[in-house]
């Protein structure tokens, strides 16, 4: 559950509100009841928008710094998106593919694709891949693996991939690992709803919705109705 009160956003599982209010010296009186996720609806399940934050349950406080993108401006970065994709594929289109990155990335690439059917009439096959097992940052724990179901042969295609956050370029690389291992695409293109900035890898988006500057300790939180009931990205900070 997330709750503000004061300017203060409070990241806290329904069992524990009562015990980290107190603990703070707060009451409920006076606060907000501005609820942005709960227990049943992450914010975002990208590895590169919360790496370093455990989203299951935090205590930490942190101030939304700002709105960056509201359900209509999505929209619209995404029909910006489809058209790009449409004008640097101009003369392969047959081959055209979407992929997206669980979790987000999949309705993302969805949403594309209706795009691209509602522009030009083009059925554009949508896959989902799951990249955990090319992750370079699982140490000893125990992952959680999900499903990938890519129902095509990627051998040939130019194949966009599609996530919603672009920040060290670790889970872009992951994609591109995961994506080469069910065959070799003609091309690989990457389109992202948010670049934040702070690359480690020299990785680079195709289609961009919007770049947002950021601080490390900052982190970009995207909601989409399909997964959260509602549509929006902001930026919290410490």
């Amino acid at each position: 559950m997330v709750a503000s009160c004061g300017g203060t956003v409070f990241v806290l599982s329904q069992s524990t509100v009562r015990k980290e209010i107190a603990a703070e010296g707060l009451t409920v009186t006076g606060c907000s009841g501005s609820l942005l996720a709960s227990e049943n609806r992450p914010l975002t399940a990208s590895r590169e928008a919360r790496r370093g934050y455990d989203l299951d349950r935090t205590s930490v406080h942190e101030h939304t710094r700002s709105r960056v993108l509201s359900a209509d401006d999505i929209s619209r970065s995404l029909r910006r998106i489809a058209h790009e994709i449409l004008e640097r594929n101009a003369s392969s289109l047959q081959d055209l593919a979407l992929v997206g990155v669980l979790t987000r990335g999949v309705p993302l690439a969805r949403r594309i694709s209706e795009n691209l059917k509602q522009f030009e009439d083009l059925d554009v096959p949508v896959g989902s891949l799951d990249i955990t097992m090319h992750r370079d940052d699982l140490g000893g724990e125990e992952p959680e693996v999900g499903e990938s179901d890519v129902p095509f042969d990627v051998t040939g295609r130019t194949v966009v991939l599609v996530d919603d956050v672009l920040y060290t370029g670790r889970t872009a690389r992951a994609a591109m690992d995961a994506l080469l291992e069910l065959g070799r695409p003609d091309a690989v293109r990457l389109a992202i709803l948010v670049d934040r900035g702070h690359r480690e890898l020299p990785i680079r988006a195709d289609h961009v919705g919007k770049n947002v500057p950021t601080a490390h300790n900052e982190r970009v939180l995207v909601e989409l109705e399909e997964i959260d009931g509602e549509d929006g990205v902001i930026v919290v900070a410490e």
